[in-house]
């Protein structure tokens, strides 16, 4: 992080949090953060996922860019691949101010936002308006998810689909958010596979037939994840990402952390790593596995793929590190892949049992 980056942060810091991130968004579209000259990328940490060929593994998770307002800039960050929304049908305001809490202590967030965002329509429309010079091979997904008063949720994901699918390069199915009433239903067995076929019915009706992930909760027990796998493999989805946030609340220090909303940064990544690494037992390679929650260092990240992710992704740990970060953990890995002679298809899975 250099000292234009640094000040930046302490600036942003010494506002709410959400007025922050307004006004890292405003800055973006403004072309006032600074960038990497070019994405770092080479031969180790190339990766294909889905059809998806990334420059490298380490994306951006879904919730920065909830409308898709800074697509441009955030694909010239360093990131491998990139995720916006989420997009319900229709705009929503979300939950009420405020819903963002940074727990500096435990380097971790707390967010209760529930799908605030400018609907499907809107954010379409941004995707598919890509200006010219527009970086090359650096894939855009869409999460996707319903409207806080939707009688049928499972049909708002199928609607999303069908208005902003083909502006998207990936689909990601979020059933595990906690800060919308009952959307965490849609994780049990047989409400997932009738989701999860709608969803895949419409995309198969998309000229350009984005792949689909299904986002899954860190507070599951064995049985629910054990009946996610099932259902996700004989959907058919073209992956899952592990981990949302968690409604746990262990070993914080923080006095903001009795606030209720989902926890993100760095306590969750024991618990997230688990999780992946339970689900990679499970489904044993039949599908690619995507690890996000509690990323802050290099080893982190490191540790996700070694547990059984073919990628990562990042979000909270930008609040407190800057976008540099994204750069500093690509030249990392690669410099340790190289180190230790380990392409990233051997070191995927290669200590799932460390975490079992």
């Amino acid at each position: 992080m250099n000292l234009i980056e640094r000040l930046g942060l302490a600036a942003l810091h010494s506002f709410d949090p959400e007025r922050a991130h307004d006004l890292s968004i405003f800055a973006l579209e403004r072309g006032l953060v600074p960038m990497p000259k070019a994405i770092r990328t080479s031969s180790r940490l190339r990766v294909s996922i889905a059809g998806l060929d990334l420059p490298n593994p380490v994306g951006l998770a879904a919730g920065f860019d909830k409308n898709a307002r800074v697509v441009p800039s955030l694909m010239r960050a360093g990131f491998g691949f990139i995720e916006v929304g989420a997009a319900t049908p229709r705009p929503q305001p979300g939950n009420p101010k405020p819903r963002l809490f940074r727990l500096t202590e435990d380097q971790a967030i707390i967010n209760r936002f529930g799908f605030n965002n400018e609907g499907a329509e809107a954010i379409a429309e941004r995707l598919a308006r890509r200006p010219s010079g527009y970086p090359k091979g650096i894939p855009v997904g869409l999460n996707i998810g319903a409207n806080k008063d939707s009688q049928d949720k499972s049909a708002d994901f199928s609607q999303v689909v069908r208005v902003a699918g083909e502006a998207a390069d990936f689909l990601t199915v979020n059933v595990s958010s906690p800060n919308t009433e009952k959307l965490r239903d849609l994780q049990g067995p047989d409400a997932l596979a009738a989701l999860l076929d709608g969803v895949i019915t419409t995309r198969d009706g998309l000229a350009s037939r984005p792949p689909v992930f299904v986002k899954i909760a860190p507070d599951l027990d064995d049985a629910g994840l054990a009946d996610i796998a099932s259902v996700a493999v004989s959907a058919s989805v073209d992956g899952i990402i592990a981990t949302n946030t968690t409604l746990s609340r262990d070993g914080l220090s923080s006095p903001r952390a009795s606030e209720t909303g989902g926890l993100s940064g760095t306590p969750i990544m024991q618990r997230s790593t688990r999780i992946l690494a339970k689900l990679s037992q499970l489904i044993d390679g039949r599908l690619p596995i995507i690890g996000v929650g509690g990323i802050s260092s290099t080893e982190d990240a490191w540790q996700k793929i070694r547990a059984g992710a073919s990628a990562v992704q990042i979000y909270s740990a930008l609040i407190y590190k800057g976008f540099s970060f994204a750069d500093q953990i690509v030249q990392e890995l690669d410099q340790r892949l190289e180190r230790e002679k380990v392409s990233l298809a051997e070191l995927t899975g290669s200590g799932r049992e460390e975490w079992l």
